[in-house]
C-alpha cells in the first residue's frame, strides 16, 4: 500500500528522524490551490515520508495565507511583515558594500520567531540565503536553492551570508554548477544535489493510451515568454495540420482571474487565427492539472530560460506520454534518456518533433512508456531519499531508509 507521493505506508511504528522545518518564502502558500514550485516540492517530500514517521516535519508559512493546506507538514504561522518600497535599493546598495541586507532580513526575520521552542534539527530556508545568518546556532542551516539565488553576490559577500549553512541544496547538477560560480571555493563543498521528485499516484496514464482523430499536444505553464508558449504556438502553426491540436493551461501569474497581459493578448490573437485547433484555458489548481495531463497525447516544454528543474516535464512523463523540451538548464537531467529533447527557441524543430509523434503512433507510444518509467525511479520517495541523505550528514547520524 502507498501513500502520497508513492511513499510506502507505515504502521505508526516508524524510526525517529531528524526533525526539520521548512521555511517558504515569505507570503507563499502552502495550499493545493497554487501552482507555486517551492510549496508543491515541500509537500512533495513532505508526503514521502512513511505514515507514523516522528516528528513530523514544520512548515513555515505566513499567517493570512491560503486556509487550506496540504496536510503533508503541520503549518507553523507567523506574522507576515510587508516588505517596503525601498527595501530592493537599500538591499542592492548594501549588498555592493559587503553589509548586511536589512530590507530582506527584516522580512524573513519573523519566519523565525518561534526558533527556540523548535527541537534542535533542520531548518531548510528555502530560495532564501538572507535567513542562514538568522537561524540559531542550536540548529543546522540548509539554504535550498530552487534558483540561482546569488546572482547579485558577490563572493566575499556569499562567504559572510552563508558561512555557517551546513549545506547549500540545489534542486538539479546544472543549478549547482551556476550557483558554484557565485561562492568562494572554500564553500563549493557544501553544494549537494537533491532533485525533484513527482506523484505517480497522483500523474497517472489514462486508461486507454491511444490517441483519437488529433494528436492531443499540451503545454502547462505560466504565460511569460521565459516559458516559451509562444514558440509551441508557431510550431503547430508552422505544422499547418488539422489532426494535430493544442490545448494552453495557464495564466501570467497564479491567478485565474486576473487581467491577461500583453504577451497573453498577443498569443490570444495568434491562437484565434488557427480555430479550434488551439484552446487556452486560464490557470488551474494543482488538485486538478493531473486530469488535464491524462487528456495529452503529448507534453511540450518550450522553456526559453534555463530552468533549473521543471516540474511540468517530470508530471507530463508520469502521466505517460511524450515530454518534448528544451535542452536548457536543468532540463536534461530531468528528462534522463526517456523525454525528447530539442533546441530551446526553436519552433521549427519542436515542430518535426512533433511530427514524428503524430506520424508514428508506436513510437508516441514507446516513448510514453519510456517516460513512465523514468519517472516511477524518480518520485518523491526517491528524492527523499537523497535529501535525507543530506539531513542525515549535516546533523550527524545515520540516514533512516523512507521505506
Amino acid at each position: 500500500m502507498s501513500g502520497p507521493g508513492g511513499a510506502p505506508a507505515g504502521d505508526g511504528a516508524a524510526a525517529a528522524r531528524v526533525p526539520e522545518v521548512h521555511v517558504l518564502t515569505p507570503g507563499d502558500h502552502f495550499s493545493p490551490r497554487t501552482g507555486s514550485a517551492i510549496p508543491t516540492v515541500v509537500d512533495g517530500l513532505c508526503a514521502a515520508l512513511p505514515a507514523g514517521a516522528t516528528p513530523r516535519p514544520r512548515v513555515v508559512v505566513a499567517d493570512g495565507t491560503y486556509p487550506d493546506r496540504y496536510a503533508s507538514a503541520d503549518p507553523v504561522g507567523y506574522p507576515l511583515a510587508t516588505a517596503r518600497p525601498a527595501d530592493r535599493y537599500v538591499d542592492a546598495l548594501a549588498g555592493r558594500l559587503g553589509l548586511p541586507r536589512p530590507g530582506v532580513r527584516r522580512t524573513l526575520r519573523p519566519t523565525l520567531g518561534d526558533q527556540d521552542a523548535w527541537q534542535p534539527g533542520v531548518v531548510l530556508a528555502h530560495n532564501a540565503p538572507q535567513l542562514v545568518p538568522l537561524v540559531h546556532e542550536r540548529h543546522a542551516a540548509v539554504l535550498y536553492a530552487h534558483n540561482l539565488l546569488l546572482r547579485t553576490y558577490t563572493p566575499r559577500e556569499a562567504d559572510r551570508v552563508l558561512g555557517r549553512a551546513a549545506a547549500i541544496v540545489c534542486v538539479s547538477g546544472a543549478l549547482a554548477d551556476q550557483t558554484a560560480a557565485h561562492l568562494p571555493a572554500r564553500l563549493r563543498d557544501r553544494l549537494r544535489v537533491v532533485p525533484n521528485g513527482v506523484d505517480t499516484t497522483r500523474f497517472v496514464p489514462r486508461a486507454d493510451p491511444g490517441r483519437g482523430e488529433r494528436l492531443r499536444v499540451l503545454f502547462v505553464g505560466r504565460m511569460i515568454p521565459d516559458k516559451g508558449a509562444d514558440v509551441v504556438l508557431d510550431a503547430v502553426a508552422r505544422l499547418g495540420r488539422d489532426d494535430v491540436e493544442l490545448t494552453m493551461v495557464g495564466s501570467q501569474n497564479f491567478d485565474a482571474g486576473a487581467a491577461p497581459s500583453p504577451y497573453e493578448r498577443d498569443l490570444r490573437a495568434k491562437a484565434a487565427a488557427l480555430g479550434d485547433r488551439v484552446r487556452l484555458l486560464p490557470f488551474t489548481p494543482r488538485a486538478e492539472v493531473a486530469a488535464v495531463y491524462r487528456e495529452a497525447d503529448v507534453v511540450v516544454v518550450p522553456s526559453r530560460w534555463a530552468e533549473p528543474f521543471a516540474l511540468t516535464v517530470m508530471e507530463g512523463m508520469a502521466s505517460g506520454v511524450p515530454v518534448v523540451a528544451s535542452a536548457i538548464g536543468g532540463i536534461p537531467e530531468v528528462a534522463g534518456d526517456a523525454g525528447v529533447l530539442v533546441r530551446p527557441d526553436d519552433p521549427a524543430e519542436l515542430a518535426a518533433a512533433l511530427e514524428a509523434l503524430a506520424d508514428d503512433e508506436a513510437l508516441r507510444r514507446r516513448i510514453g512508456s519510456r517516460c513512465r518509467s523514468w519517472a516511477r525511479t524518480h518520485d518523491w520517495t526517491w528524492a527523499r531519499g537523497r535529501l535525507d541523505a543530506v539531513l542525515a550528514e549535516v546533523a550527524g547520524v545515520s540516514p533512516t531508509p523512507v521505506g
